[in-house]
């Protein structure tokens, strides 16, 4: 059903924008554009204006997270759901970032759909709710943002992904480890 409606969206919005211009952003508040356009009403065009506010959207507007930043998740100063989206081979064979939980990227749809219990019984840990910070790890940075992509796509608003993966946290952490 989403499917039909985001293709309606397409067919639509390029009528919409038929003739338009977009106006500088510091012209409006902080997160906010204009987009003129004209419209045929009542047998001639007016001229019509819409604010698009960006703060509404899903994705954060920083969907990256640092190293420094997902060392204080696992740490414990900052709280944040930290999910690895690697297969568990992978992180038998190579390792995993302390307290992640583990949903390999195949199961990320289904398993953001289920009910609380069925997610502890199947993955070990309290399943995240659209109101948590979630952060996505995998070994490289790619798997993670598609699962980024994916949770918010489902009403997650607050997700984000590490780049940097696994290869990252494990060079820095042997590096500051003395």
């Amino acid at each position: 059903m989403a499917y039909r409606i985001c293709w309606r969206v397409a067919a639509v919005t390029p009528r919409l924008l038929w003739r338009s211009s977009v106006l500088p952003e510091k012209s409006f508040p902080r997160g906010q554009i204009r987009l003129s356009s004209f419209v045929k009403s009542h047998g001639r065009y007016t001229s019509t204006s819409l604010i698009v506010d960006r703060s509404c959207t899903t994705i954060p507007s920083s969907t990256d997270v640092s190293y420094e930043e997902l060392k204080q998740i696992v740490d414990g100063k900052n709280k944040a759901v930290v999910i690895d989206v690697r297969e568990p081979w992978e992180l038998r064979e190579y390792g995993a970032i302390p307290g992640a939980v583990n949903v390999p990227l195949g199961q990320i749809n289904t398993a953001l759909r289920l009910d609380t219990e069925e997610f502890k019984e199947m993955y070990g840990d309290e399943m995240p709710q659209p109101t948590d910070s979630i952060v996505f790890t995998c070994l490289a940075g790619v798997r993670s943002k598609t699962a980024m992509e994916t949770a918010s796509s489902l009403g997650y608003k607050s997700v984000q992904h590490y780049p940097g993966g696994w290869q990252e946290w494990v060079t820095l952490e042997q590096k500051n480890t003395p």
